[in-house]
């Protein structure tokens, strides 16, 4: 019994001396870890003010005021003005053809000649017939004023109304041989083809010698090239801003320039010629035509372009290369401010998209302050810095280079 006693003295014995050490090994891993936090706080700070008291090298540039002119950009393609088919109104063989493939023509020019025998021989029958309908007219009007003027004792009154009767008919037979004529005269006219409009003309379907007829469609096709119209859809959003700007009068405000498939401008600005009366369901979109002059037809009907809708006057705002842009806790933007002592500061600003490089600044900086547009990866507020060039990036900012201080 008292040899239990003793086992169950020595278990308890055991049981607390292990809860002393446990609570003394907690005990002293907390001591420990608040030393160890304390060393790498200092730790941390010496190092700040390690990199505060030694130099980085930075590249820096003068906040300038540059114009702020973002255009929109709409996809379009040029179409002509006018077109036209030249179908034939009459059938026959062609005779002449009175210009080349690809020709600039005017309006009113003799494009193809058809052999207008038959329509010049259709043209005098029509005329003799018309001769001999006048001619009987006459001899009736003569009859039935005899007859008018005749003794009422010496003729009936049917004789008289026939004699009317065949008056009335000879006059009917000149107005008819006259539509006659005039049928015939408007076929042979017919027979040459002039250009109704101005514009290039394409390629002929028929040559000399062939056999053309209305039904066997067109010799040829014109189409306006000058001027010409650039035809693209704008958003509803855009449209309604435009509309805004037409009602307050400031249409003189924007411009419109056109972007050619080579990436060159076109050099000269368009304007509004048509605005559709729909905006479509599907796309949000309405479609917008302008005028362009096209004396060197540069703008081919068909060809797709850019157009670029922007301001006549932009605004200026100061502004930044790209690199100079700076990502700040809690989502802002910001750059690094030159100070005196060649300190930097980081310093929150509010922008503009960029545009040709550059990022305008609406809040936060003026114009001649100077900022680091190279170098900023390691950089913190209060920190020395030294200067070198920075190294150019035409890609970012085309024509910027940084500047040596």
């Amino acid at each position: 019994m008292s040899e239990q006693k003793s086992k169950v003295g020595s278990a308890i014995a055991a049981l607390v001396l292990a809860a002393v050490c446990a609570a003394g090994g907690w005990v002293g891993c907390g001591i420990y870890a608040d030393v160890a936090a304390k060393k790498a706080s200092a730790k941390y700070a010496a190092q700040m003010a390690a990199m505060r008291s030694q130099a980085q090298t930075v590249a820096v540039a003068e906040v300038k005021e540059m114009t702020y002119n973002l255009p929109e950009r709409y996809v379009a393609h040029a179409e002509a003005v006018a077109e036209v088919d030249l179908l034939p109104q009459v059938d026959g063989y062609i005779k002449e053809i009175k210009f080349k493939e690809g020709d600039v023509v005017r309006e009113g020019q003799l494009l193809y000649v058809m052999d207008d025998e038959k329509y010049e021989a259709v043209v005098g029958q029509a005329k003799a017939d018309l001769n001999a309908a006048e001619a009987e007219a006459r001899r009736a009007r003569r009859y039935y004023e005899r007859m008018e003027k005749a003794d009422e004792r010496g003729i009936t009154q049917l004789e008289r109304d026939n004699a009317e009767a065949a008056a009335e008919k000879a006059d009917a037979a000149v107005l008819q041989a006259k539509a006659n004529l005039v049928v015939a005269e408007y076929n042979c006219k017919k027979a040459k083809i002039f250009a109704p409009i101005s514009g290039q003309i394409g390629k002929t379907s028929a040559h000399v010698g062939d056999y053309v007829a209305p039904s066997k469609g067109a010799l040829a096709h014109i189409v306006q090239i000058d001027p010409i119209r650039v035809s693209f859809p704008m958003t509803d959003r855009a449209f309604l801003a435009w509309r805004k700007s037409v009602k307050a009068g400031r249409t003189d405000e924007n411009r419109l320039r056109v972007i050619l498939p080579d990436g060159t401008e076109y050099g000269r600005e368009g304007e509004w010629d048509f605005d559709d009366n729909e905006m479509s369901t599907t796309t949000a979109s309405i479609t917008l035509r302008l005028r362009f002059a096209n004396p060197d037809r540069l703008l081919v009907p068909g060809t797709y372009l850019t157009v670029l809708a922007d301001l006549k006057n932009p605004p200026a705002y100061p502004s930044v290369p790209q690199t100079a842009i700076i990502d700040l806790p809690g989502g802002n933007l910001g750059v690094y401010v030159l100070r005196e002592g060649d300190v930097v500061e980081a310093v929150p600003v509010e922008t503009l998209p960029m545009h040709e490089g550059f990022v305008p600044v609406v809040k936060g900086l003026k114009v001649g302050q100077k900022v680091v547009v190279s170098g900023t990866r390691k950089l913190r507020s209060g920190m020395k810095v030294a200067f070198a060039e920075a190294t150019p990036n035409e890609e970012n900012t085309p024509g910027w280079k940084g500047k040596e201080l």
